[in-house]
């Protein structure tokens, strides 16, 4: 059945991917990103010509997201499915982050999470459904050294799901995480980098350590063909065609190792949770998440 989907940072990524197969399948799709008219004026066309719906939505600034969610509703006719996608990475010593370092990467991240589905809800709510999709990470659920804000941006975009899962159950609307590993996209091209270096010395030859898990992990991509973007967007295409309420909570997509490594925390994770929810009689929060 055709959906009408709005997914942010789709100028390129995953995002540009899903909406390319999501149009393929037969979906409307309204393909949010910034610089419409500016830096991402080709990626837009593209999509234009591909069959999307394109909105101007800048994540981090409200007026944008609501004036965008608007848009996207009126040109589709409705909304049915959000695709929460927009992110940005980061790169080098957790110590060497500014505070505004931070700020900036929470302000994608996960107060352009929550600015998006301020916006959406109140539509998918009244209409009684709806599937709010995350992309996070398995750094949402484990660490590596060196990408200290983006770890805590993706452990606190973990807990916003979380309470949109239960907080929403009875309104008929669906949350859903996918956890993807390390794929290679332009992603790892646009990487936030630490304001403060007055710190650099004391931290000796393992200021190398960014720049050799950078090269590190580049080679174990090549190395590894079967990690391939596709592999998201074939996860997300699976969510919307799992029916309402049925669909799996959290979803890992990775060959390499930490999916396997992070799937049985996440099953713990619910175990826990369905003992705590029952142990206090909440158990219908939970109905119908898996």
């Amino acid at each position: 059945m055709s959906k009408k989907i709005l997914i942010t940072g789709s100028s390129s990524g995953f995002g540009k991917s899903a909406v390319h197969a999501l149009l393929n399948d037969g979906h409307q799709v309204a393909a949010a990103m910034r610089g419409v008219s500016g830096k991402n004026k080709e990626a837009a066309e593209e999509l234009e010509t591909a069959g999307a719906s394109i909105v101007e939505i800048d994540v981090t600034n409200d007026d944008s997201v609501n004036a965008g969610v608007k848009d996207a509703i009126s040109k589709l006719g409705g909304l049915d499915v959000v695709v929460n996608n927009a992110g940005v990475g980061v790169l080098g010593m957790q110590e060497h982050f500014t505070v505004e370092d931070f700020q900036k990467v929470f302000d994608v991240n996960v107060f352009g999470v929550q600015r998006v589905n301020r916006a959406a809800l109140p539509h998918l709510r009244n209409q009684g459904s709806g599937l709010i999709i995350y992309i996070s990470s398995l750094l949402g659920r484990m660490v590596l050294p060196f990408y200290g804000p983006y770890n805590a941006t993706k452990f606190a975009l973990e807990a916003i799901a979380e309470n949109y899962r239960v907080e929403l159950n009875g309104f008929g609307v669906d949350n859903a995480i996918i956890e993807p590993g390390g794929f290679e996209t332009n992603f790892f091209g646009n990487l936030i980098t630490p304001s403060d270096n007055t710190q650099v010395e004391s931290y000796g030859e393992f200021m190398n350590g960014p720049e050799g898990l950078g090269k590190s992990f580049a080679e174990t991509l090549a190395n590894n063909p079967q990690q391939k973007p596709e592999l998201v967007v074939e996860a997300i295409q699976s969510l919307l065609n799992t029916p309402d309420g049925e669909r799996p909570f959290r979803t890992v997509v990775d060959t390499l190792g930490m999916g396997a490594a992070v799937a049985p925390f996440n099953e713990a994770g619910e175990g826990m949770m369905k003992g705590i929810y029952g142990a206090f009689q909440m158990d219908g929060m939970l109905a119908g998440n898996n």
